[in-house]
């Protein structure tokens, strides 16, 4: 070998080492989509107080089924990031004021809940807005909310912390 390859190989080393390591070391190793899992006690709840008082948006009648708990594992030092996930009756007349009030439009897109859930989703179409998120979503936190129109079901997949 000579003095100018291995210099460029060293060079090429140094340079090029560091930006390695730094890309290996910051992947994260959690599941095969890299998120955290949504981790709970996988009861479902139907009392709709707890809802009422965080989300006064959904007004004082309705019917509810959701489920919580809190991301990755509830072992692991630190703040901890809570879910909400839930599937909403709403009476017609609160329906239609978020309709009117949210202007939402179709999506494609399903709302990612639990599996205890899953199964309680209405079959759609179902519509969502950025405002319509905005009106659920906590002061610490985000909210994804879908509404179905024709059942006056509103999905809420809501995290906190």
């Amino acid at each position: 070998m000579n003095e100018g390859s291995g210099r460029r190989r060293f060079l090429t080393m140094l340079i090029a080492g560091p930006a390695l390591l730094t890309t290996v070391g910051c992947e994260p190793t959690s599941g095969p989509d890299r998120a955290a899992a949504k981790n709970g006690t996988g009861e479902l709840r139907t009392d709709p107080e707890p809802l009422r008082k965080r989300f006064p948006e959904l007004g004082p009648s309705f019917e509810a089924q959701w489920m919580s708990g809190q991301y990755g594992d509830e072992r692991a030092p630190g703040p901890s990031t809570y879910w909400i996930d839930a599937v909403i009756a709403l009476p017609s007349d609160r329906a239609s004021r978020l309709l009117t009030a949210y202007a939402p439009v179709e999506t494609t897109e399903a709302p990612a809940v639990v599996d205890g859930l899953r199964s309680r989703l209405p079959a759609g179409p179902l519509l969502t807005s950025a405002a319509l998120d905005a009106a659920f979503a906590p002061d610490e936190g985000s909210a994804r909310a879908y509404l179905d129109r024709a059942t006056y079901t509103l999905i809420l997949v809501v995290t906190l912390g």
